[in-house]
């Protein structure tokens, strides 16, 4: 059985970014003997439902995530906010339980709905006020720790990835997600 597990991607539900067909994604992943695969297309969650029922049709654990815009100013609601000028980083987000799910639900609602500004953004105060039950990761190129170190500025990238309990996303022979917390190092 394979130990690789997908936890980025994006399907054709990531508007012009995507072209991976849910129905053919979980058969390969199937073929491949993947025990899970991770749907995360940018800025929502249009295809959860049909990725969900297409993995556990297919028998592969369906983990839900989304790459969210996480905007620069404070503030992400277009009324409050004057977001000319604005802009964003990445940020790939997974449930890990269903309250995970469910911040992660009104994360993207509250981007589409008041944070739409070129892209669904989102304000990092409104993520931390919603993060339970969810895990971040930073290795987008477009995430602010990568852009901070295209930009010599490594104090500040280690300052943005440092957090209290870092997470490790485990799938078990079981083909349950688990998560390992770890102490955060100095």
């Amino acid at each position: 059985m394979s130990q690789f597990v997908h936890l980025h991607l994006h399907t054709d539900y990531s508007m012009l970014d995507g072209a991976c067909d849910v129905e053919k994604l979980v058969q390969r992943v199937k073929e491949l003997g993947m025990p899970a695969v991770a749907m995360t297309d940018h800025g929502n969650m249009f295809g959860a439902v049909h990725f969900v029922n297409a993995a556990k049709q297919a028998g592969i654990k369906p983990i839900i995530g989304c790459e969210l815009y996480v905007c620069k100013k404070e503030d992400h609601n277009i009324e409050r906010t004057p977001p000319e000028g604005d802009t964003y980083n990445h940020l790939l987000v997974l449930a890990e339980n269903e309250e995970g799910y469910r911040n992660l639900t009104k994360i993207t609602s509250e981007a589409s709905l008041r944070g739409f500004y070129y892209k669904p953004r989102v304000s990092k105060k409104f993520l931390a006020d919603h993060s339970k039950g969810l895990i971040a990761l930073s290795g987008c190129l477009k995430g602010e720790v990568a852009e901070l170190l295209m930009d010599d500025k490594y104090e500040a990238a280690r300052g943005a990835a440092v957090v209290e309990e870092p997470k490790v996303l485990e799938i078990s022979e079981s083909q349950c997600a688990t998560v390992i917390c770890h102490p955060a190092e100095a």
